[in-house]
């Protein structure tokens, strides 16, 4: 048995990162047709990490292994709910000898939930620059706790580790990683870190404004969730390893905030930038 806090057998806390494994393995039902099964646990809305990731790994399933996912753009359409089926329907907009593009409607119920587009590339020697990296500015994981308390399901499967307080140009900081190790595969490592970079945007936004407290300050007057979410990988990363995600509000207002974010290897290189556009709306304005 392993001393480390990474292994779930040595956290009782923590499921095993089977559970994410099992999200992501999809059901092909026809021609460019997925469905997952396993709507994932909770109470309230589908987590927007969740449904990204497995539209990611529809689109993945159509395109071939030397192309591999350079950029997504999601849009959340309406909540997902628990104990139902999602069902993916991949369109495949272009196959090119350098990039591939493909559409993703994720569907339950018979209403569309979410729309990811998503460019894939064959891997090219080129040029290198990546602004300068924060890892200097923060502790280390090992300097730093993990709050097992009041985590929500979608974030069981996660190591987090909040870094308080974040660097002076950030909103928020944390290091992240999966509770357990994943198999050697890039494009499965690719989508568990879609899954990962949906968790703290929203409450970096609800920060900039004064309603977020350590964790985000979940509930209160505000009703919020992600709008879209986009994200840039720039290098391979693995999601079972320390990533410093480092986390800056753009702007809030009309009810919405906008949140920039970036996936630094502990290392100190840049693996993944991601921008979300969250909703900040009032509770007494809902209707």
């Amino acid at each position: 048995m392993s001393d480390d806090p990474h292994d779930p057998e040595t956290d009782p806390a923590a499921p095993d990162v089977s559970r994410l494994l099992t999200l992501l393995t999809l059901e092909p039902i026809d021609r460019d047709i997925y469905r997952s099964p396993h709507p994932g646990e909770g109470m309230g809305r589908l987590f927007g990490g969740q449904v990204a990731s497995q539209a990611l790994r529809a689109a993945q399933s159509t395109v071939e292994a030397e192309h591999h996912v350079n950029s997504l753009h999601a849009y959340f359409l309406r909540p997902g709910r628990f104990g139902l089926p999602v069902t993916f329907v991949v369109d495949r907009i272009r196959d090119g000898s350098s990039f591939t593009t493909r559409r993703v409607v994720a569907r339950q119920d018979g209403e569309a939930i979410l729309n990811l587009d998503a460019s894939f590339h064959v891997a090219e020697d080129g040029e290198e620059y990546e602004s300068p990296s924060p890892i200097d500015l923060v502790p280390t994981p090992d300097e730093l706790e993990r709050d097992t308390e009041h985590i929500a399901p979608h974030r069981r499967v996660v190591d987090h580790r909040e870094i308080e307080p974040p660097p002076a140009a950030s909103t928020r900081a944390m290091w992240i990683r999966t509770v357990g190790q994943l198999p050697d595969d890039p494009d499965l490592h690719a989508c568990v870190l879609t899954y990962l970079s949906d968790s703290g945007p929203v409450s970096a936004a609800r920060r900039a404004i004064g309603r977020g407290g350590r964790w985000g300050g979940w509930g209160g007057d505000l009703m919020t969730a992600s709008l879209d979410h986009t994200l840039w990988f720039h290098r391979p990363a693995r999601a079972d390893e320390w990533l410093l995600y480092d986390l800056q509000a753009v702007a809030c207002g009309r009810a919405r905030g906008l949140t920039r974010g970036a996936l630094w290897t502990s290392d100190g290189h840049l693996a993944v930038s991601v921008t979300q556009e969250a909703l900040l709306r009032p509770k007494r304005d809902a209707s």
